[in-house]
């Protein structure tokens, strides 16, 4: 829901303004450096940005889900990067305390995650459990008031910058499943708290990622978060409903750009005496771009609305996730074949792009993961009908 009209379009023109002006001028610097340049993220934390979604008390714009989409929709429209430094403290980082912490917890952490000062990171994929999450080995074993950390993380997003690791643990090595995992908060520089080298990508170059790695690792029993052992599997995925919704709406934004440079290079770039937007196979290729885009955009519009009134949008946001970042390729591979050659040198940007949207359909859940939570949502919810 959009609680306010005006100050949301007041928000959304503030962001698209900070887009064009300051940080797509950046991009291919970004990209080359692999760095975001320091005044930038200043500009991000004076605007607000890590503190998006986090609740108006705990020093948040605590914006709805439908209005987080609008939001992802305007920051779609420049390098992945620039999103993926605000992303953990808006998603995966900061919502399983707020979803499930304990009021203290959310006292302690959530205006640092609010005003940048602290950036959250989210670990639960392993080197042996990635799509199988309820498979993960990395071990909590409780010793009096602390608990003890074995393990090793993989693939974790904003972990070179992080303060903070929301980390899914197993408590009961008796439950092999989800039953047996808890989830913890643990601090940066906490004594068995390590991390290997930052991963080099394929792109999202300015985006950080590496292993996080636990070897006896002691917290206290306050870092559990919530309190209650047991439940962290049932967060985790309460955390990635959410995320997957967020993700879907920004490959929807980045689709949006990349078409936008690919319509504007097929005005301007001429063929046989005349611009190329001219052809008809270049224009279906346009159309079917589009076509798809406001399809993805209106499926994530309407997950989001049926979120915020309280519905369950698990089986909604897997089929946004799904389609819009499945979406999101097609459109990188037309939009890269209306540039032809030029498409595959760096100058332009849809050769970066290309290489970044790669990611959305493998993390937060691949394709086809997706496609084995909304069949089993299907055949639970025919089940339930035919039992009744």
């Amino acid at each position: 829901m959009i609680r306010d009209e005006k100050m949301m379009d007041q928000l959304l023109a503030t962001i698209r303004d900070f887009v064009d002006n300051e940080l797509k001028p950046f991009e291919h610097e970004v990209d080359e450096t692999d760095a975001i340049p320091d005044h930038i993220v200043q500009k991000m934390r004076d605007m607000g940005l890590f503190g998006l979604t986090i609740p108006e008390q705990y020093g948040g714009l605590g914006i709805t889900m439908e209005e987080e989409v609008l939001v992802a929709f305007e920051l779609g429209q420049t390098s992945a990067a620039f999103r993926s430094l605000i992303g953990t403290n808006n998603g995966i980082g900061s919502s399983g305390i707020l979803i499930d912490g304990t009021e203290e917890q959310k006292q302690k952490y959530l205006p640092r995650y609010a005003n940048g000062e602290i950036i959250g990171s989210f670990c639960l994929t392993e080197p042996d459990s990635g799509s199988d999450a309820a498979s993960l080995k990395t071990s909590a074993v409780k010793e009096g008031d602390y608990y003890i950390l074995n393990g090793t993380k993989r693939f974790i997003t904003n972990a070179p910058r992080a303060q903070t690791f929301t980390v899914m643990a197993r408590t009961n090595p008796d439950i092999k499943g989800s039953g047996g995992i808890s989830a913890f908060l643990v601090e940066a520089g906490t004594s068995g708290l390590s991390l290997g080298k930052i991963d080099k990508k394929m792109g999202q170059k300015g985006s950080y990622t590496c292993d996080v790695i636990f070897e006896d690792c002691r917290i206290h029993q306050d870092q559990l978060i919530g309190g209650v052992e047991g439940v962290g599997f049932k967060t985790a995925m309460k955390v990635l409903d959410k995320g997957r919704l967020h993700i879907a709406a920004y490959s929807a934004g980045m689709a949006e750009r990349m078409l936008n440079d690919a319509l504007n290079y097929a005005i301007e770039r001429k063929q046989f005496g005349q611009p190329i937007a001219n052809f008809q196979l270049i224009q279906g290729m346009l159309a079917d771009s589009k076509a798809e885009i406001y399809a993805a955009k209106c499926m994530v519009i309407d997950a989001a609305r049926r979120r915020d009134l309280g519905e369950n949008i698990s089986t909604e946001a897997s089929c946004a996730k799904m389609f819009a970042t499945e979406m999101c390729g097609r459109v990188a591979d037309r939009c890269l074949q209306i540039h032809g050659g030029a498409g595959y040198i760096s100058e332009y940007a849809i050769e970066r792009f290309y290489r970044d949207v790669r990611l959305f359909r493998l993390y937060e859940g691949t394709t086809q993961i997706q496609q084995i939570i909304i069949a089993r949502d299907m055949i639970r919810t025919a089940t339930d009908g035919v039992l009744k």
